[in-house]
């Protein structure tokens, strides 16, 4: 009996049974993946028919192989081992016995199977509790690692460039400016039309510089900031010390004897500490400017008019609530920063995972923060 397979004019598959029960595969022409792959049909059909002694594999008309081969002759191994027929491969290319004998020589295990399964609901949550424990372990160690550093600078021993700090600053205030200034107007602008919106039904269209004034001074103005200054420079101090870490030059700061706290840490947390309330005042105004223009454009109160009713509402208390809020928030967005960053893995995933831990992070110990300082002013009648 003779069965072949011409499909495809490159490659050519002949099934021939011959005496004493020996079946024979002849696989001539090209076989190239890109000409489709071939099926063992024909292979299994014989098998299922009178099943042989064994079957003989020989490629004398060979003209050239890639995978497609491969994956034919493994179809035909695993027909014959689940009917317990021997197969003899020694007339194929010395490459491709050797590639049959890797990809046969190791079976799949069942336990690989079930690691790709997802792990039982107790198992994933006892799995996300150690997790949780030792990340709170980690940050609460990073933190007194800051304080001691912090001590450290207070006593005048706390060694880093002071050119670096002048960078940070310039890096974490200037160059912030612009979108500090296009995203405190613009909330200024948002609060006005907000106000007005309601306030026109009572007529009382002039207390829309009191929200926009004590909205910003209390809270938007310390808020944004700090959210933008989390997506802007917390995330590149995270991706800065991460890629450090990557090269492994915190190690050799520690290998030279320096303390990578002090050296990388202390520069960045002190040029945002110094910069948010700066940047927060300056969002401040902008945010009441930004009301001052829709006040005056769309609902005719004059300049005159919109200042005084600003000036007579706003205290003293309402600018240094957030600038202090400010200067907590400074502190949130480099520690978790800098955390992310000090913590990273050594590769390029490594460092993505860690800016994106960063600013998520500090965005949530942002808004955390803020509701705290909500409670206490509350309470405080502040």
């Amino acid at each position: 009996m003779q069965q072949t397979d011409t499909r495809a004019a490159t490659h050519s598959i002949e099934v021939q049974r011959l005496a004493a029960g020996v079946l024979s595969l002849r696989l001539a022409g090209e076989w190239r993946i890109a000409h489709g792959l071939p099926s063992a049909d024909p292979v299994v059909n014989a098998l299922d028919e009178a099943p042989p002694a064994r079957l003989i594999v020989s490629a004398k008309g060979l003209a050239g192989w890639d995978s497609s081969l491969l994956t034919f002759l493994l179809d035909v191994h695993e027909a014959c081992s689940d009917r317990m027929v021997p197969c003899d491969f020694a007339a194929l290319p010395e490459g491709v016995r050797r590639l049959l004998v890797l990809a046969t020589t190791v079976p799949e295990r069942d336990d690989v199977k079930r690691q790709a399964e997802a792990p039982p609901f107790f198992d994933r949550l006892g799995i996300l509790s150690l997790a949780m424990w030792r990340y709170t372990g980690e940050a609460l160690t990073f933190l007194g690692e800051c304080t001691y550093s912090f001590g450290r600078l207070l006593r005048g021993r706390c060694r880093f460039r002071r050119s670096d700090l002048g960078l940070f600053i310039q890096q974490s205030g200037a160059q912030a400016l612009p979108i500090v200034s296009l995203i405190a107007i613009l909330i200024g602008m948002i609060l006005a039309f907000v106000g007005a919106v309601q306030l026109r039904l009572f007529g009382a269209q002039a207390y829309v510089a009191n929200l926009v004034g004590i909205a910003m001074l209390r809270e938007m103005g310390a808020m944004m900031t700090a959210i933008i200054m989390a997506g802007r420079t917390g995330a590149a101090f995270a991706a800065q010390l991460g890629t450090m870490q990557v090269n492994e030059e915190v190690d050799a700061l520690r290998t030279f004897g320096v303390v990578p706290m002090d050296y990388l840490v202390m520069p960045r947390m002190l040029a945002l500490i110094l910069m948010m309330p700066l940047l927060c005042i300056y969002a401040d105004f902008l945010g009441i400017f930004g009301g001052f223009l829709v006040g005056t454009g769309m609902l005719d109160l004059s300049p005159a008019q919109y200042i005084e009713q600003t000036l007579r509402w706003l205290k003293f208390k309402d600018l240094m609530l957030g600038i202090g809020k400010s200067v907590i928030f400074g502190v949130i967005i480099a520690s978790c920063g800098c955390y992310a960053g000090i913590q990273s893995g050594r590769s390029a995933a490594a460092v993505g995972e860690a800016t994106t831990h960063a600013v998520v992070t500090a965005i949530v110990w942002i808004i955390v923060a803020d509701g705290i300082f909500a409670v206490v002013t509350n309470v405080l009648r502040i």
